[in-house]
């Protein structure tokens, strides 16, 4: 028997899984029943998506609750905890569950429906007539009513949708908070590029074109490698923008693939369409039970690094060792013509004042300073 490759757990493995399958193999490696001392080649520790906690203050000995912000608080030394008072007298922090509170703000009809402790309670606002709650990063819990139900997410957004953003909060390693703020730009980048699907053409791609498709290429190979993934979705965001126009099927049969792994639901339609310029087969139609070439079948696109040359250069303008201006021009301009090119530029005499140039130095592909 040999190792696993790889073995992804977090941080409460380590107490349970990960030590029981430790100690098996090294008995069993032991007794020479295994000819490889540790069970897993490579091991990576996921961090937990946290949540947010929210508290409603209750009076001691009364069912009146105060909003957060009129309190005033004390550290009590002896116990190791916050305090919290209004007006001289004790309140207690009561978890309410994340479905009652907008942001910050409690929605009194829903706490009062939530759960039949509030139904007669009394509630203090602030002077803006809100009752704002307290907010805490904590480990998602039921007995915290902190949990995000991933049905709710996807039943109004999609499983890509929440595939993609989930990867989005942070490194793979991280515990981070979940946070739904986000989740529609994610939503509304899935759109988009899905409407970019609708007309494909079998056109030539461009040099920017290859060169958007092939940066992608090269950033999410490498990200998925490496266990990356959240810088690989800002990345698919970057290069749809850049692509916003193009419906070729060479740039966006490659990019689908590419989107595979993180929304795979999504990518498989889009596939399907880069295959196939007819109208959509309907469900119950007999082409449905025809065989097609599945996305996951499909070979991982090649970064091919010519694509990746640029063929323009920034010039950063100096005036005086001042830089005033940038300006694009061909990577294959001469000296000559990178001088020419900056002299006859509109905001050039702007910045010569009347003067005339004493010398114009010209270091190719990385700057200019006219020299006054």
């Amino acid at each position: 028997w040999r190792s696993v490759d790889l073995y992804v757990g977090g941080s409460e493995h380590a107490t349970g899984h990960l030590i029981y399958s430790r100690f098996w193999n090294k008995f069993l490696y032991d007794s020479g029943y295994t000819c490889e001392d540790e069970p897993f080649r490579k091991l990576v520790n996921q961090g937990m998506i946290q949540g947010w906690s929210s508290f409603v203050f209750r009076l001691k000995g009364t069912n009146r609750y105060v909003s957060y912000d009129l309190l005033e608080t004390t550290f009590d030394n002896e116990a190791k905890k916050q305090r919290y008072y209004y007006q001289g007298q004790e309140a207690d922090p009561i978890y309410t569950d994340i479905s009652t509170v907008d942001g910050k703000e409690l929605d009194v009809e829903k706490i009062r429906q939530w759960m039949p402790d509030f139904k007669d309670a009394e509630f203090t606002m602030n002077a803006e007539g809100k009752y704002i709650v307290m907010q805490a990063i904590e480990k998602m819990s039921k007995s915290k009513y902190n949990v995000v139900n991933p049905d709710d997410i996807c039943e109004r957004y999609g499983a890509d949708t929440l595939r993609l953003y989930e990867m989005f909060l942070g490194p793979l390693e991280m515990s981070k908070p979940w946070d739904t703020n986000g989740i529609d730009g994610v939503h509304r980048f899935l759109k988009k590029l899905w409407n970019q699907f609708e007309n494909l053409n079998d056109d030539d791609p461009t040099p920017d074109e290859l060169r958007s498709l092939h940066k992608l290429i090269k950033k999410v190979t490498w990200d998925i490698e490496h266990f990356s993934f959240n810088t690989s979705i800002p990345a698919f965001m970057i290069a749809q923008s850049e692509l916003a126009k193009c419906s070729k099927r060479a740039i966006l049969k490659d990019y689908a693939i590419l989107l595979a792994p993180f929304a795979p639901h999504i990518a498989e339609e889009m596939y399907s369409l880069t295959n196939n310029s007819s109208t959509k087969v309907e469900e119950g139609d007999p082409k449905e039970t025809e065989e097609y070439e599945t996305i996951f079948d499909a070979a991982w696109p090649v970064c091919n690094d010519k694509y990746l040359e640029e063929s323009n250069v920034k010039y950063p303008v100096q005036f005086n060792g001042k830089v005033r201006f940038p300006l694009d021009l061909p990577k294959t301009a001469t000296r000559e013509e990178v001088e020419k090119a900056v002299l006859e530029n509109e905001q050039t005499p702007r910045f010569l004042n009347g003067g005339t140039p004493k010398k114009v130095i010209v270091v190719p592909g990385k700057i200019v300073n006219i020299v006054l």
